[in-house]
């Protein structure tokens, strides 16, 4: 029996059973809306309660159309699941019910078996691109891929994070379609796979909701992207979770993570969200929600492992940048902007593999002594999604820098091994396995009048560093918007395939293999045994994990070799041969790690 998956939104374009097409749209602010279908006279909307507005017209699949406005302005259907030519053009009538899936029954895995990878669809080549490198990553040891935002933004080429159309996948990634295939290839193979989702603004082009919406947005609230979205409106609310629902139930992905919530107001918001969402997920599924929130608010996640189809309340995990941040002052020794609230990193480190994150409270340095963050240590390892890059710490670097290029490369492998074989729920992005040393730059795609005015904003965040005071400095940066940047971006399959990067490959693989193997089997019911600063650049840390056994971690990324007690249990894992015997000998060498596996004790 071949399955056929759709979200039924209560607004949009519907195709019905009698040939026909209901478009129902909220536009509070509009005097008067008709829908314009190509080939059909145009039909005024009817009024409903609540700012709605109805129609129906005589049309079906591949229609177009789009919504016009009493001052003749011609919009796209916010809530379009296609787009025939970019964000300006006319939405296009979608039958969800067109793709025939070959895995529907996939149910998921479980959210402690995920290894992720970050990846960017439009330098793969689109969503065929990246169903191409599927089995690649199934093979490393990856169990999850997270695909940066999709939704239709403006121009080509774009992060995705410029999204105003957040039903419509970008036509520069590919159809609806091949999105699925994509999802649907990868469930073949055991992969989960998650989507970035950007709730907290719309970008700077192709946004026409202030015209006919304008309780979308709050008056009093301002983000850094402009009006704070104004979630207290039933509309709004629903607008996102609908979304979220049609990610998840018919498009088939495993999860989502939602971009920098922590500018999303009231505070009452996400709560609301996540129980909306578990309550609207087909029943029998895994799905797991991820945040990305600067408070550190530890608040908003569920204290444990989840069975399947739970409904309980809690995300399941946030990105933890203090891990990333005081691992990156100890391979790179910067301290310049945030990294100015790490000046005891290997300290910091220990705290965030012990209790999650660094900061949980206490007045932070960077935010001219703003308290940031909340007691964390009572949620488990998997609560903590971390890593050494992602395409925020490398992409708003002035040139796009990967720790290849920063890092001594010895202290870079043990940092792997850390990522890679303890209990936190680990993340690569893209070319992170071979150790790629191409860039991953800022790239859009705007009109002449914002393409300069988003180059030079660019250049003037970085006229407060040193480096960059000087204005011919700030020329050197790379244009968002020009074509090269974009091109420079794409990872270097010659280097992919080299005999390094197959080297970096391999070691990659072993790490993944032992850890699937020795650690994911106990992370559910893992907990902190404690975590210490073995020097200013060195850290031990130990787990109980879920059967009894003692994991145990050692990482010096300093230039000296550290004294230690040897830890008891068989060497797991070390970053460099040699490393395991060394500290077998009491001495835990330079920029080197090792982990060791102890029995659950008689």
């Amino acid at each position: 029996m071949t399955d056929r998956f759709a979200h039924a939104l209560p607004f949009g374009a519907t195709v019905r059973p009698d040939g026909t097409t209901g478009f129902r749209l909220w536009a509070p602010s509009a005097s008067a809306v008709s829908v314009e279908v190509d080939g059909h006279p145009p039909v005024e909307m009817r009024a409903e309660p609540d700012g709605y507005l109805v129609a129906e017209v005589a049309c079906g699949t591949g229609a177009r159309y789009v919504f016009r406005l009493a001052d003749g302005v011609a919009v796209p259907d916010p809530a379009a699941r296609a787009q025939a030519d970019g964000v300006h053009g006319p939405s296009v009538v979608v039958d969800p019910h067109a793709y025939a899936w070959v895995h529907g029954a996939w149910p998921g895995r479980p959210w402690h078996e995920a290894v992720l990878y970050e990846v960017h669809a439009g330098l793969c080549g689109g969503f065929r691109g990246v169903m191409a490198q599927l089995p690649r990553l199934a093979a490393l040891g990856v169990t999850a891929v997270e695909l940066m935002p999709v939704a239709s933004c403006p121009g080509r080429r774009n992060w995705g994070y410029d999204g105003v159309l957040a039903f419509a996948p970008d036509t520069s990634l590919g159809t609806p379609e091949e999105l699925k295939a994509l999802v649907d290839a990868a469930h073949g193979l055991g992969l989960m796979v998650f989507l970035d989702v950007v709730y907290n603004h719309f970008g700077p082009d192709g946004n026409f909701l202030h015209a006919y919406a304008d309780p979308f947005f709050r008056t009093d609230v301002a983000t850094p992207w402009g009006a704070a979205i104004d979630f207290r409106q039933a509309a709004v609310h629903d607008f996102f979770v609908h979304n979220a629902l049609y990610w998840l139930n018919e498009f088939r992905f495993d999860g989502l993570r939602f971009d920098a919530v922590h500018a999303i107001v009231p505070p009452d918001a996400l709560p609301a969200l996540d129980a909306a969402i578990r309550a609207g997920v087909d029943s029998g599924r895994r799905v797991h929600l991820v945040l990305e929130h600067d408070g550190n608010a530890a608040s908003l996640l569920h204290p444990g492992s989840r069975v399947p189809d739970a409904r309980a309340a809690g995300f399941d995990a946030q990105w933890t940048d203090d891990y990333h941040h005081c691992l990156h002052r100890l391979l790179t020794g910067e301290d310049g902007g945030y990294y100015a609230d790490y000046p005891e990193p290997a300290a910091q480190l220990a705290r965030c593999l012990a209790e999650g994150f660094a900061w949980q409270g206490e007045p932070s340095i960077y935010r001219d002594g703003e308290a940031r963050g909340e007691p964390s240590a009572h949620l488990p390892p998997s609560a903590f999604v971390v890593c050494l890059q992602n395409h925020d710490q490398i992409g708003n670097r002035a040139f796009g820098d990967r720790l290849t290029r920063l890092a001594d490369p010895a202290a870079l492998e043990a940092a792997r091994l850390l990522l890679l074989l303890a209990p936190q729920i680990p993340l690569l992005f893209m070319g992170e396995e071979w150790g790629s040393t191409t860039p991953f730059l800022y790239f859009t795609d705007h009109g002449p009048a914002l393409a300069d005015l988003v180059r030079d904003g660019r250049r003037q965040e970085f006229a407060r560093f040193a480096a960059f005071a000087d204005p011919d400095a700030r020329a050197r940066i790379p244009d968002p918007n020009d074509p090269a940047t974009f091109r420079a971006a794409i990872p270097d399959p010659v280097e992919m395939g080299s005999a390094t990067g197959a080297a970096q490959i391999a070691r990659t693989e072993r790490l993944l293999a032992l850890r699937a193997r020795h650690v994911v089997p106990g992370i559910p019911g893992c907990r902190s045994l404690g975590a210490f600063a073995l020097s200013d650049a060195a850290v031990r840390a130990a787990w109980r994990l879920g059967g009894g056994a003692e994991l145990c971690l050692l990482a010096n990324f300093g230039t000296m070799a550290v004294n230690i007690d040897t830890p008891a249990g068989a060497v797991l894992g070390e970053s460099a041969p040699g490393t395991a015997v060394a500290v077998a000998s009491g001495r835990l060498p330079p920029r080197a790690a090792v982990a060791f596996l102890a029995p659950k004790p008689a």
